[in-house]
This record gives C-alpha cells, sequence and structure tokens, in this order.
C-alpha cells in the first residue's frame, strides 16, 4: 500500500502540535516539546493503522495504544479528543493538568476511556506492552479457531529516549524478542533530548543493533516528519509476524518552535507566550487562535467513529457465529466481556484442607498446592517466577510453559528479571480476563517496587507471589532477609498484603487474591516449614477474610493481654499462651495476616477484636516495628526486627533474634 501525504494530513499533524502547546501553555506546566516532534508518526499509527472504536473503548478485540512516553500526555489526549472518544472534550484539553481533570500530567488507566495503561515512569509503559501482547497471544492459543480470529488485535507503543535507557525495558525487550511475540510494534521517538540536554551526555549506544540482537525487527526512518516512510515501517512491521518490531524515527523535539526546537527548553515546560505564537507563525497557524481545530481536521480525524463501529460490527458477527460451533468457549469470552472471573469449574469447592497436625509445611508449599488444586479450573490463571520456580512452589504440574512454540502455555518463564516481570503482570491484568501471577523473594520487591506502586495507582490486580518472607529463610543471611520490606508494602495505598500464618490460613489467602479486585495482592510465604495449626482447638483459618481475627481467646475469657502476630510468628505466640496460662497469665492471640482486610471491616468488628480498654497488646512480627504503634498504642510493645539478618539456619536466626516462647513470655511479664 501507498502512503501520500496531502494537505488534510499536514493541517491534522499541526492541529496536534498546537493543541499540545495550547495545553501546556495554558497549565504553565508540561511537556510540549515531545507531542510536537512525534504528532506525524502518531497521527499516521492512528488514522492509518489503529484498530479501535472511539464509542466503545473497551471492545475486546481493539489494538492496544501505550503511549511508554508518558509525559508527553498531550499526544494521547488530543488524538482522543480529535478521533472522537467521548470521555476527552476539548475543555479537557484545556484543563490539562488541573485537580481532578480526566488530563493528568501523565496518563491514568481509568480516567478516560482509551487510556490503556497507567505511564510516566520511563519504561514501564514499555513492559506494560510486552505483558498485554503476551496476553494477547495467550487468548489467541486458547480462543481462535481456524476461520475465527477473535483476538488478532496488536500493541503499538510511542517509546523515547528515555524509555530505551531505563533498564526495565532492556528486560522486557530481551525476553520478548525469546518468545518473538510478532504482535508488538514499537515507535521510537528519536529525539536526542532529554531533561539535561543532548543525549549524547550520557547514550551514545546503537540502539538499532542492541535490538537486532534481542531478536528484533528493527527499521530506521531518518525523517520524522516522512510519513509515507513512517506509515510503509509500520506496514512492514505488521507483516513481521514471528518478531517484535522497532521502528526508529529521528524526530526533533519542539519541532517548528524557531527558538526552542532540539533543546532541552522544549521538554519539560511550557514554550512561552511569545514562542507559542512564533511557532505557529512557523506552521503556518494563526497566532491568535488557541486551541483551534480547523474544521475539516475534525471531519477527517472523526471518520475514526464509523471505521470503529464497523470494525466492532464485523467482530460482533464473527462472534455470533463462533458462538455457534464453539458454545463453551464463548461463555468465557463473555465472562471476559463482563469482567468477570472465567470459570470452568466451583474452584472454590477445589480448595485443598489440610488436617495433618502433626505435619509441618512451609506456606510456599501449601501456596503451590492450592495452585494446583484450583488451575484446573482456572483456564485462564497463567503466571510464573523470575528464574526461582523451584523456591517459589509456582509452577502448577499441568502447566506447559509459555514458549514461542507453545503460547497456550501457562507457566511464563521470566529469567532474572523481577522488575519486568512485575510491568509484565500488570499489562497481563491489563488484558482482561487473565489472572497473573508470579514470584520472587520478598527480598526482591525492591526491584519490583515502581510496578506495584503503579498497579496499585491504577487499580488493576496482579498477584505477587513474595516467598522467603523474613530473617528465618536462614542461611543466606542479610542479602536475601527482608526486613523493612513488609512495612515498605504496606506503605502503598491501595494493595492487599497477606502474611498467612500456616497452610489453612494460605488457602485462604489465595482465595481472597482470586477474588479481589481493586489493586495488587501480595501473598507473603515461608521458606521454613510452620506447625499445621489445629483448626479444631483454633479459630478457623476463613477468618483470614477479616484481616485479623482471635486465632485463640484468653482463658475463661479472662483477657490480661493481647498479643498479636502474622505468619510464621502466630503459632509460636499460640505456644507462648500455653506458658502464659502456667503462670495464671492470660492473653488473647490474634492472627493478623492482613491490615488491609482488617481496616475494611467495621468499627463494632475492630472493637471486639481489640477492645479500647485494653491496652498491654504485644505484636510479634519478623520485619521492622514501625506501623505498629496503631495497633499496640502507647502502652504495647513489639518483638519485632530493627537490624539487618544474620547468616545462619532460619531457627537460630529467629532465636537469637527473639522469636521465641520464652522471650514472648517475658515481654507479657513485663507489660
Amino acid at each position: 500500500m501507498n502512503y501520500k501525504t496531502t494537505s488534510i494530513d499536514e493541517l491534522s499533524i499541526n492541529t496536534i502540535r498546537t493543541l499540545a502547546m495550547d495545553a501546556v501553555q495554558k497549565a504553565n506546566s508540561g511537556h510540549p516539546g515531545m507531542p510536537m516532534g512525534a504528532a506525524p508518526m502518531a497521527y499516521s499509527l492512528w488514522t492509518n493503522f489503529l484498530r479501535f472504536n472511539p464509542k466503545n473503548p473497551s471492545w475486546l478485540n481493539r489494538d492496544r495504544f501505550v503511549l511508554s512516553a508518558g509525559h508527553g500526555s498531550m499526544l494521547l489526549y488530543s488524538l482522543l479528543y480529535l478521533t472522537g472518544f467521548d470521555d476527552i472534550t476539548l475543555d479537557d484539553l484545556k484543563n490539562f493538568r488541573q485537580y481532578g481533570s480526566k488530563t493528568a500530567g501523565h496518563p491514568e488507566y481509568g480516567d478516560a476511556g482509551g487510556i490503556e495503561v497507567t505511564t510516566g515512569p520511563l519504561g514501564q509503559g514499555f513492559a506494560n506492552g510486552i505483558g498485554m501482547a503476551i496476553g494477547q497471544k495467550y487468548l489467541a492459543a486458547r480462543y481462535n479457531k481456524p476461520g475465527f480470529d477473535i483476538f488478532d488485535y496488536r500493541i503499538f507503543a510511542i517509546c523515547s529516549d528515555g524509555d530505551m535507557m531505563e533498564g526495565i525495558s532492556s528486560e522486557a525487550a530481551s525476553l520478548a524478542g525469546h518468545l518473538k511475540i510478532g504482535n508488538v510494534i514499537y515507535l521510537y521517538d528519536d529525539n536526542h533530548i532529554s531533561i539535561d540536554g543532548s543525549t549524547e551526555l550520557a547514550f551514545t549506544e546503537d540502539t538499532a543493533k542492541r535490538f537486532e540482537a534481542y531478536g528484533w525487527h528493527v527499521q530506521i526512518i531518518e525523517d520524522g516528519n516522512d510519513i509515507e516512510g513512517i506509515s510503509g515501517a509500520i506496514q512492514n512491521a505488521i507483516n513481521e509476524k514471528s518478531r517484535p518490531s522497532l521502528i526508529k524515527i529521528r524526530t526533533h523535539i519542539g519541532y517548528g518552535s524557531p527558538n526552542k526546537q532540539d533543546s532541552a527548553e522544549a521538554h519539560g515546560s511550557a514554550l512561552g507566550e511569545e514562542e507559542v505564537k512564533l511557532t505557529k507563525k512557523n506552521l503556518g497557524w494563526d497566532p491568535d487562535k488557541y486551541f483551534y481545530v480547523p474544521d475539516e481536521v475534525l471531519t477527517h480525524f472523526r471518520t475514526a467513529i464509523d471505521k470503529g463501529k464497523e470494525l466492532e460490527k464485523n467482530w460482533n458477527a464473527l462472534f455470533d457465529n463462533y458462538k455457534k460451533q464453539f458454545t463453551e468457549l464463548s461463555k468465557e469470552i463473555e465472562s471476559i466481556k463482563n469482567k468477570k472471573i472465567v470459570e470452568t469449574g466451583d474452584w472454590k469447592k477445589q480448595l485443598p484442607v489440610f488436617t495433618d497436625t502433626k505435619e509441618k509445611i512451609a506456606t510456599r508449599s501449601a501456596s503451590g498446592k492450592v495452585l494446583s488444586a484450583i488451575a484446573d479450573y482456572l483456564p485462564n490463571l497463567i503466571g510464573g517466577s523470575a528464574d526461582l520456580t523451584p523456591s517459589n512452589d509456582t509452577q502448577v504440574k499441568t502447566f506447559k510453559d509459555f514458549q514461542a512454540n507453545n503460547y497456550g502455555g501457562r507457566y511464563l518463564r521470566f529469567g532474572v528479571r523481577e522488575h519486568s516481570m512485575g510491568a509484565i503482570l500488570n499489562g497481563l491484568a491489563l488484558t482482561g480476563g487473565i489472572i497473573p501471577y508470579g514470584g520472587t523473594f520478598l527480598i526482591f520487591s525492591d526491584y519490583m517496587r515502581p510496578v506495584i506502586r503503579l498497579a496499585a495507582l491504577s487499580k488493576i490486580r496482579p498477584i505477587f507471589v513474595f516467598t522467603h518472607d523474613s530473617i528465618g529463610l536462614g542461611e543466606d543471611g542479610p542479602t536475601h532477609q527482608p526486613v523493612e520490606h513488609l512495612i515498605a508494602l504496606r506503605a502503598i495505598p491501595n494493595i492487599m498484603i497477606i502474611r498467612p500464618a500456616d497452610a489453612n490460613e494460605t488457602v485462604y489467602a489465595w482465595k481472597a487474591a482470586i477474588e479481589h479486585i481493586t489493586g495488587p495482592v501480595a501473598i507473603l510465604l515461608t521458606r521454613q516449614k510452620l506447625p499445621v495449626i489445629d483448626r479444631n482447638i483454633y479459630a478457623a483459618a476463613e477468618n483470614l477474610s477479616n484481616g485479623a481475627y482471635i486465632i485463640s481467646e484468653a482463658k475463661d475469657n479472662k483477657v490480661d493481654a493481647i498479643i498479636i502476630s502474622s505468619g510464621s510468628e502466630v503459632s509460636l505466640c499460640l505456644d507462648a499462651q500455653k506458658k502464659l496460662i502456667e503462670e495464671n497469665i492470660s492473653v488473647r492471640i490474634v492472627s493478623m495476616p492482613s491490615w488491609e482486610l482488617f481496616e475494611q471491616q467495621d468499627n463494632s468488628y475492630k472493637e471486639n477484636v481489640f477492645p479500647k480498654s485494653m491496652r498491654k497488646r504485644l505484636a510479634v512480627e519478623a520485619g521492622t516495628p514501625f506501623g505498629w504503634e496503631k495497633y499496640i498504642g502507647l502502652d504495647g510493645d513489639t518483638i519485632t526486627v530493627n537490624k539487618f539478618g544474620a547468616s545462619a539456619p532460619g531457627e537460630v536466626v529467629m532465636k537469637e533474634y527473639g522469636f521465641t516462647v520464652e522471650n514472648i513470655v517475658k515481654h507479657v511479664k513485663n507489660l
């Protein structure tokens, strides 16, 4: 297909540029340069190739567009308005970066239809897109049939020099090349400018050769205004089915600005009133018109509405025929459309029960058994590990690996790439219909914190499986023993953290994680074996859903003190309770696997568990004491960890750090 530049093309591209300039200038804040330079590539993509329906932004088979260079958000907002998305109006563009606006400084998922992912921290969108691509490949492998390409959408992105510098992009690109996912087409806005100035200051590698080494299909366009060349390259990339594609396009930041083009000044601040007028004159625009959209340009862009409706209409007809032949699979797709869990049976009835109280089992092992029990009933539960599969117990025996020769595999080998694993899980969560999980050691949540935060901000639900959750992991020593990590995760808004006390609490941790839909879930699990708590004596494990519960009431309901604990320390506290009874001290033991779930309970429940009148409280947890003040009050105490761990067998470290029955008894007596 030949693509010829016309006058309406140039007028449309300059409309994108001037809208970006005007919005940033009105806000006196933002990044005008990137949208001005990247406008031609975005225009070519959105008008010639991107398959979407502006009137139904959630159409299942739409192409996904990721603005990884999220600082150029006005590029995306302008396109959403111009192509007819209902959520973004011209007034929204005028309200750019203002409180409560849909047009935030960086795109935020959920603010408006057409914003597929929250971006801004560079490299995140790049890796999210790889997750989306993996999601599409999996859905296609499960649901597509000969003559029925129900899922054949592509993942497009615009990336910046900064994206290419971030390590997460390298991790994700390497994995994408290995998996040969040809549904990825990334446009690289190669404008040679970052905040510090020219990229020559710190970034002189041959990016094209790097991506070729990753196994990507790479094309180079020397002129960012050559929309014919750009369009041809995009078509070539679409035709390349067996490799992800990168199109490196040499652009000019702040294009058209007579004094700021190709300078860092155009990157992150408004051009200035006078420079905006000079730029408009340079582009053949009326310098005194603001937020001006020529009628013919709007008409031209709005043809996307009819094209989108026709695309979805044809897809619906295809799906109607599909339903007649593949009834059960079509029901699963309907569940995806309706944002429900895809089930092939009652997975809750498959949840295991651990009854052998003479057995000791690590909660990481119990987690693996839960996954194995429910996986066949949740066909879109897919996940993996960052090269710690045997340690995390994340692989289900029936799962085949997701590889280039088997996109129907449900187990992902992320390699030693924790950061990109998290971002890929976010991309899978954004796909719809997929429940993604990924495992690593809790210590390496440090490498994943940006993606966990973005998942929480976006209110999407990947499940993070963090094993080796405390100093109890033992001989690997302080480099691998988490201390501050639990509270660091708890500090993130809108995340659910669950640290189960034994195998049966682990069962209900997974149940809570799968049913939770409004943010990420982190399940923290032990390496060391723990007793299976006798639920004939102690409260049922399903009480985990309350976040905190009285696992063992004080003798004769005479509460002299309350001991609060989570995870591996709970069974220790139960043993301490027996010792205290021998000394005529009656204590209540509260298992508190999830602060977040507890805070969702009503005040009467909270008062029942933690009566305000009982101020003698002891928290026992193998992590930092920060945060426990809320639950122990001014008169309470903690047995916690306020220094780094040590290299020794786990039981030795725990004893040396005060996690013994004797020390718990001592602290209660002191209270």
